[in-house]
């Protein structure tokens, strides 16, 4: 509705959300930390994805809110003139159109999870909940003399094995999203 829609305050809307996406992670630590502590979330890998949905949710909207604005408006009309639903139009219409920015948005969402850290260590305590940065963060050397460089180098490299198939996987649907829009 956002990318399609034109209504009074459209604007604000999306400045809105996009503000709620730039909010640093800290000032909401407190007031998640409490929610999720009454939803008896804390310790779970659940408490981790709705923290993530903070920031996740306003950030796609705002993305793909362009996505869907770019769509020439007299192909709309004509597929509903040709007696086209609304979800018809959506899944044969604008699919099609605006997936490269739905994989470019999912990557970078994808990325920034994946390399969340604040929540993971607040939200998590046990190591089956941990996620993979807080586990590196927290591996110790037997001694406090020793630092334990190769251990951490492995698990590091290990934890970017995942981003880097996908980033592959999808390199040309990445770089289209991202230049979507940008020839016109």
């Amino acid at each position: 509705a956002l990318g399609r829609i034109s209504f009074r305050g459209r604007g604000l809307v999306l400045a809105s959300l996009l503000g709620c996406s730039m909010l640093p992670q800290i000032a909401l630590l407190s007031g998640l930390f409490t929610l999720i502590s009454r939803l008896g979330l804390y310790n779970r890998l659940e408490s981790l994805i709705f923290a993530d949905l903070f920031f996740a949710v306003p950030f796609a909207i705002w993305l793909l809110a362009g996505f869907f604005r770019d769509i020439p408006q007299d192909l709309d009309d004509a597929a509903s003139l040709d007696g086209c639903g609304l979800l018809r139009r959506l899944i044969m219409i604008y699919l099609p159109l605006i997936w490269p920015g739905i994989v470019a948005t999912g990557l970078l969402i994808f990325m920034n999870c994946w390399n969340e850290f604040l929540f993971a260590l607040t939200f998590t305590l046990s190591d089956s909940a941990r996620t993979l940065p807080v586990s590196i963060g927290l591996i110790s050397a037997p001694s406090r003399f020793e630092l334990p460089f190769g251990i951490i180098m492995s698990a590091s490299l290990l934890a970017i094995v995942p981003p880097v198939l996908l980033v592959l996987l999808f390199q040309h649907r990445i770089a289209a999203g991202l230049t979507a829009g940008a020839v016109k």
